[in-house]
């Protein structure tokens, strides 16, 4: 997704570091917020597993700070811009950090998605451009907002599947308060945000370059029925979060 940002804006920076910390970032957030996340009786054999398996997810998440420390020091001159995300990161798993002054946290009723689609959007989109240094431009807006708006229609059903635990555990989102027509409202809107603001693409970069960006919204679009009726791990872990990529993949496809 980092790759697609630099190559359809042309961004001259070191990808390597960049990519490491992005890497060691992830993987520890990622263990971070499963390793404080507790054990449902209704939980999906894959939290099942993280809770067999809690002392590998705390490995991982210090060779995860570790590698982020070292590359993030490289990086060290943008450290305002790395800051905001690693702040949204943190305001998306510090609900389940088991102290008071953390708990108030859960009661913001649109956080979670809000958080979760901004950093992913932020450190893929948002930031490579920031870190090269580049201009901002228009296109640089109408790009970031489109990804922005199909991660968080993604994310609408996520939290679809998960609102009933979020509702357990006090954690509110958009998804947790309207009803099931008014869900698919929002997630439609969002899609039409997505498209709408990729659209506007054209003329600014290659239509080829545009097409590929459109085709994952569509997808996720036809599969609204089928997700909020089917909630397997492979078909939610694999092929929607497989679809913030997919863009990615079909213009590394047409660069071959």
């Amino acid at each position: 997704m980092i790759d697609q940002t630099n190559y359809l804006f042309s961004l001259q920076y070191d990808h390597f570091v960049f990519f490491a910390f992005v890497f060691g970032a992830t993987l520890c957030s990622y263990d971070f917020h499963w390793y404080l996340t507790p054990l449902q009786v209704s939980a999906s054999p894959r939290i099942q597993w993280n809770d067999r398996f809690r002392n590998l997810l705390l490995f991982f998440f210090m060779a995860g700070l570790g590698i982020s420390l070292v590359y993030g020091w490289q990086l060290r001159q943008h450290w305002l811009s790395i800051g905001v995300g690693i702040a949204a990161t943190f305001l998306y798993s510090a609900p389940k950090i088991p102290l008071r002054p953390f708990g108030w946290l859960s009661r913001i009723a649109v956080g979670k998605t809000i958080f979760l689609s901004f950093v992913w959007m932020y450190v893929t989109s948002t930031l490579p451009i920031l870190v090269a240094g580049s201009s901002w431009t228009a296109s640089h807006t109408f790009y970031c907002i489109g990804r922005y708006f199909l991660i968080y229609a993604i994310c609408i059903l996520f939290d679809y599947r998960d609102r009933e635990t979020d509702r357990q555990q006090g954690v509110k989102s958009i998804i947790t308060w309207v009803s099931d027509k008014n869900v698919k409202r929002i997630f439609l809107l969002s899609l039409a945000l997505s498209a709408f603001f990729t659209l506007l693409l054209f003329g600014r970069i290659s239509t080829l370059q545009v097409l590929p960006l459109l085709v994952p919204i569509g997808i996720v679009a036809a599969l609204y029925r089928y997700a909020t009726a089917h909630f397997s791990d492979y078909f939610y872990y694999f092929v929607l979060d497989g679809l913030m990529m997919l863009s990615a993949l079909l213009l590394l496809l047409l660069r071959i």
